[in-house]
């Protein structure tokens, strides 16, 4: 129960900074193929499956709601105030956490050399997506009042958004920063916490969208995991190296927008920070993993 719910609030302190992929963690963290089996669950048709997959995700979705609600309130002054030395933690939490992905699956990749060109590909994709974010002219979305068509625009957003968020390396934020609709959002949960209640046509909206997204497409990311192991584990890979750089311009996502992570502005404390806090993450999961059983004494 309580790792469950603190994996959801590491997803959740992940996808409030730019760049950053909630996905990505619950890879490093371990529990990734464990998310998609529960989201998988949840949508299908076997009773007892789905039984389990709510109780998985209620315990992760204690965590995602108070590491949101945190994060919005809170923590989101915090990033912008000192954006420097939380994407320097962030560059060291990713880039340390290659060698570990790379030992997990090293099985699936022994041999697979020829498979590198996706995670080629996993990077130029993050990149785009990056530069488009970083050059994307703002769309002027409200959640109070908003007409059909920008709540239609909303749900499409949110549900294309969710399904980057459940890949590792792409950042749903990221997704929602090019749509214009990540800022209005926060400031719509922020109103909704103060009892605002106007915002609520786009919120569910919102909801909706993810809800609708995460349907659609969690069926094809588990098979493709399942069925092309390999060539997914190498796409993963391109969009976690790919991240790096959307962290590296995250500042430029910000409300007030700052110049991309430099030499001048990188922050070694944060760096490794984020190095011990994979280290410490690792340990706790190496910690809550069964080990083999003790042979029985004849």
């Amino acid at each position: 129960m309580i790792l469950s719910a603190f994996h959801g609030f590491c997803m959740a302190l992940a996808d409030s900074v730019p760049g950053v992929s909630g996905g990505t963690i619950a890879f490093i963290l371990g529990f990734y193929d464990r998310f998609l089996d529960a989201l998988h669950g949840l949508f299908g048709k076997d009773d007892a499956a789905r039984k389990d997959a709510v109780r998985y995700l209620l315990k992760l979705g204690l965590g995602l709601v108070i590491g949101m609600g945190t994060c919005v309130l809170v923590l989101s002054q915090l990033f912008a105030a000192h954006i420097y030395f939380m994407s320097s933690l962030f560059l060291g939490l990713t880039l340390a956490s290659f060698p570990f992905v790379i030992r997990a699956e090293r099985r699936v990749l022994h041999g697979q050399v020829r498979n590198c060109p996706f995670a080629l590909f996993g990077l130029l994709l993050v990149v785009l997506l990056t530069l488009l974010r970083t050059n994307a002219a703002g769309v002027a979305i409200r959640f109070a009042g908003a007409p059909v068509w920008m709540l239609g625009y909303i749900f499409v957003s949110s549900a294309v958004a969710i399904t980057a968020m459940v890949l590792p390396g792409i950042s749903g934020s990221t997704i929602l920063l090019i749509a214009g609709v990540y800022l209005p959002a926060i400031g719509a949960i922020k109103a909704f916490l103060g009892l605002d209640f106007s915002v609520m046509p786009g919120l569910i909206a919102l909801g909706l969208g993810v809800i609708a997204g995460i349907g659609l497409s969690i069926h094809a990311i588990r098979a493709a995991l399942r069925k092309y192991r390999s060539q997914m584990v190498w796409l993963i890979l391109g969009l976690m190296a790919g991240s790096l750089y959307a962290i590296v311009m995250g500042p430029a996502g910000l409300d007030a927008p700052q110049p991309p992570v430099s030499l001048q502005s990188f922050d070694w404390l944060g760096f490794i920070l984020g190095i011990c806090l994979l280290l410490g993450l690792e340990a706790l999961r190496r910690a809550q993993t069964p080990g083999p059983a003790a042979p029985k004494e004849s």
